[in-house]
């Protein structure tokens, strides 16, 4: 509760204008920050709001917007893929079907979820690294990988609270309870997670110990 009410304001940090840019966007942001995608986009939006505006355009010319994001050169593949399917098959509109979407090239359970989460207000949470990382720290859930904590998620919370969980969690995860140091000091949710009993608190006992030592 307390990181939807300090996070929950708070939207998806890719920037787009159109529904298919902002599938661009997320398929770009797999193993790229948000950061990078955001300062790379700009010029190729200018060109590409819908996806009928892709079908035609060669994928040197895609590549060469897209070439400073990691993948780029299977991504640009997927998204061209992907933007022909949309022109020719869904009159240009992303499909509102959880299943139906997976079908794309590059569209797996995490992309699919948070693109029908933004676009249609479904209940998903698109899990990630920074999830399913918050997930376990917390004991919500025991799972080894992002898929098992997908899974636990949807048995565990309800439609609407699943409707406000993405983007705190993941803004919760990027900023505060990172993989490297995280902000365990300031951190309200210490007192529950795991990582700060088994790691952050012996560390800082540690080295309070030193420094009460150090002036005798």
């Amino acid at each position: 509760e307390s990181i939807i009410q300090e996070y929950g304001g708070k939207k998806i940090e890719l920037d787009y204008h159109t529904p298919f840019q902002l599938l661009i966007a997320v398929i770009l942001s797999a193993q790229t920050t948000d950061k990078q995608v955001n300062k790379i986009t700009p010029p190729f939006f200018q060109i590409v709001h819908e996806a009928s505006d892709i079908v035609d355009m060669p994928i040197d010319t895609i590549m060469g917007h897209l070439k400073y994001v990691n993948f780029f050169r299977n991504k640009s593949r997927y998204i061209k893929e992907t933007g022909t399917i949309l022109a020719n098959q869904y009159n240009r509109i992303l499909p509102d079907d959880l299943t139906l979407i997976q079908t794309f090239p590059w569209i797996g359970i995490k992309t699919a979820k948070v693109i029908l989460a933004v676009l249609y207000d479904r209940p998903y949470v698109g899990v990630d690294t920074h999830i399913h990382r918050v997930m376990n720290r917390l004991w919500i859930m025991e799972t080894k990988t992002p898929e098992q904590t997908d899974k636990e998620i949807e048995k565990i919370f309800d439609t609407e609270t699943k409707k406000k969980l993405h983007h705190p969690l993941v803004l919760f995860g990027r900023y505060h309870c990172r993989a490297r140091a995280p902000k365990c000091e300031s951190c309200t949710l210490s007192q529950y997670c795991k990582f700060y009993k088994n790691t952050f608190k012996k560390i800082w006992i540690k080295n309070t110990l030193k420094i009460k030592a150090s002036k005798k």
